[in-house]
């Protein structure tokens, strides 16, 4: 079950269309959904995690906590939705389609994707040109 909270006045429209597209990307890569939270916070609250569980003093726009057993997608994806908007500004892109980016990349890293090389970096970002295709897709 995919589950959205916010700490920060935000909230998901449509919040059952983006768990059928989580399902389907988990689909595509071989995996099923189990237990996963979406937390919509600030750049100060993701900060604050990255500093305490992470020991990186930086912003960033997603955080994930990976607890995947087997084929079972399991986690929690903490998001800044300050730097998702920051970021779609910089990236001349709409706010919903870097939100979408920022979602399906933490799913990826649960699947076994990575990106701390530029190599891993790019397959990443093809992985989720991909995935976001399926969001438009009817079931």
């Amino acid at each position: 079950m995919i589950e959205f909270h916010s700490e920060v006045d935000f909230n998901i429209e449509d919040e059952e269309r983006y768990r059928d597209w989580m399902m389907r990307v988990a689909s595509t890569e071989g995996y099923e959904i189990g237990d996963i939270n979406y937390i919509f916070c600030d750049d100060e609250y993701l900060h604050e995690l990255n500093l305490k569980y992470l020991e990186h003093d930086t912003f960033t726009d997603i955080i994930s906590f990976d607890y995947t057993v087997g084929d079972l997608l399991q986690g929690d994806i903490f998001i800044s939705v300050e730097r998702v908007r920051d970021n779609a500004s910089r990236y001349d892109v709409e706010f919903d389609e870097e939100l979408k980016r920022v979602m399906v990349h933490g799913i990826l890293h649960y699947c076994g994707y990575k990106d701390k090389s530029e190599k891993e970096a790019g397959i990443m970002r093809a992985k989720e040109e991909e995935k976001l295709l399926l969001f438009h897709v009817e079931q």
